[in-house]
């Protein structure tokens, strides 16, 4: 007697299995998406945190790969090849010798020695530098990368540059004379590489730090009045670029001791970031409309989520030879969540339709604006922080979002090997040191004493479907 299924036997996988014993390096690296740490050359983790949060933007290893008109491009470009091929550390020598040629203050020598400086010869030693400037300089360095063409139909090469498409706000800067309101308010427009947040003895939340930086009273001379008046400065992003920069400004210039000091006081930051309070009144009637189905969605989506853990849970103890399975209270007159009664289909399906009518909303200015934000909804996916007391010592660490590295599964279409949507750990990169850091962790990095701060934050857009 044979026993088994009568039916068609399983077809064989169409790629052949390859185990991870047999794989190289390279292959290792690919099948598993691990990031990889870089080596310390000497008071260069300022360096090290910035290069690794920079690569929480997939768009701009793309847009490298188009052309580095550059050194410093073509050196970036480099570096990143190297960092997805391999599960080691990497030395990032040649980067940081095009980077000290393209900014010799990255070069500057130190008198001190001790802690995890690097001796050079005849006891000179390079001194630490600073990681939000390091960012800014990068990104300065980067603003000739060629940018990325729009979806397909859109003719032509785009006519703005990478980092002008991604990484660039337009803000609208309004000065008003508080002695004198007959006097027309002087209007300009400045692009911006990032969003600051000040920081003084009631700021408690970043967004509260932004709004003091946009909006003072500033001292200056009145062509009406014929000399020094008070003003009201506000200012205003008119636009919002894919990836908004919020610096932490925790470096302040003491003119009492004559020194720069750090700022250590606790300042919390949201994982999650509503821009539509520091944009123009007319940018905000842009985004509104997608801004507020987008929310509606992610309510939605977490519904549903949720219907299928408690699906999945029970399922699982059905399964179970003498598992316990929970009875409905007989006497109970509570119905079962009506989402439960349905059978949810796969959560592509939604998504699908859930962009087809976000993009219907999608106001035709932000439609043609590659790279801008179209609905001022951002998500955190890297912070570099600073360690120590001193402003021009301690050590930069950075942190990045897991789902950067890795594809994010929907449910039960979720591909093999993927992310779980509900993994929101991050990944710690001390130097050459990989480790995961838990999201319940996060709020530790909001300042408060010498231990890591939060100084640069990166926010994404958040993604319509």
């Amino acid at each position: 007697m044979v026993i088994g299924a009568a039916g068609e036997l399983p077809k064989p996988p169409s790629t052949p299995i390859v185990f991870l014993e047999d794989m190289d390096d390279s292959e290792l690296a690919r099948a598993l998406a691990l990031p990889v740490g870089l080596v310390n050359l000497g008071n260069t983790c300022y360096m090290n945190s910035t290069i690794q949060a920079m690569r929480a933007i997939p768009e701009l290893q793309t847009a490298l790969q188009s052309g580095s008109p550059s050194d410093l491009a073509a050196s970036l470009k480099g570096l990143y090849t190297d960092m997805s091929k391999t599960t080691d550390s990497v030395t990032p020598a040649r980067f940081l010798n095009t980077l000290r040629q393209a900014f010799p203050q990255f070069a500057e020598m130190s008198r001190q020695g001790g802690g995890a400086m690097k001796a050079l010869g005849g006891g000179a030693m390079y001194a630490q530098q600073d990681a939000e400037e390091c960012w800014v300089q990068m990104t300065n360095a980067l603003k000739d990368v060629p940018g990325i063409p729009g979806p397909s139909g859109s003719s032509g090469a785009p006519s703005k540059k990478f980092v002008e498409q991604y990484l660039m706000g337009d803000m609208r800067r309004e000065l008003k004379c508080d002695e004198a309101p007959e006097e027309a308010p002087s209007v300009t427009i400045e692009k911006v590489l990032k969003v600051e947040c000040n920081i003084n003895t009631s700021t408690n939340y970043m967004q509260n730090g932004i709004m003091t930086a946009l909006d003072g009273k500033i001292e200056k001379r009145s062509e009406t009045l014929g000399r020094d008046a008070v003003y009201t400065s506000k200012s205003r992003l008119q636009r919002l670029p894919s990836y908004l920069t919020v610096h932490m400004v925790r470096f302040a210039w003491r003119q009492d001791i004559g020194k720069k000091t750090k700022i250590m006081r606790r300042v919390k930051f949201p994982t999650e970031y509503d821009a539509v309070d520091i944009v123009t009144d007319e940018l905000k009637e842009k985004l509104l409309p997608v801004s507020r189905k987008l929310k509606e969605f992610e309510k939605e989506r977490d519904e549903r989520r949720k219907v299928r853990k408690r699906t999945k849970v029970a399922k699982e103890k059905k399964s179970t030879p003498g598992a316990d399975v929970e009875m409905a209270d007989a006497s109970s007159n509570t119905p079962a969540p009506a989402a439960d009664n349905v059978e949810l289909q796969e959560e592509s399906v939604y998504r699908e339709k859930e962009l087809k009518e976000l993009e219907g909303l999608v106001h035709g200015d932000l439609k043609a604006d590659v790279g801008c934000s179209v609905s001022g909804l951002y998500e955190l996916v890297a912070i570099v922080t600073h360690k120590g007391a001193a402003a021009d010592a301690g050590h930069y660490m950075s942190f990045v979002k897991k789902s950067v590295f890795h594809p994010v599964s929907h449910g039960a279409d979720g591909a093999s090997g993927s992310l779980d949507e509900d993994d929101e750990d991050w990944y710690k990169f001390d130097d050459n040191k990989v480790s995961i850091f838990p999201k319940d962790k996060l709020t530790t990095l909001d300042g408060g004493g010498e231990d890591s701060s939060a100084y640069v934050l990166l926010y994404k857009t958040k993604p319509l479907a």
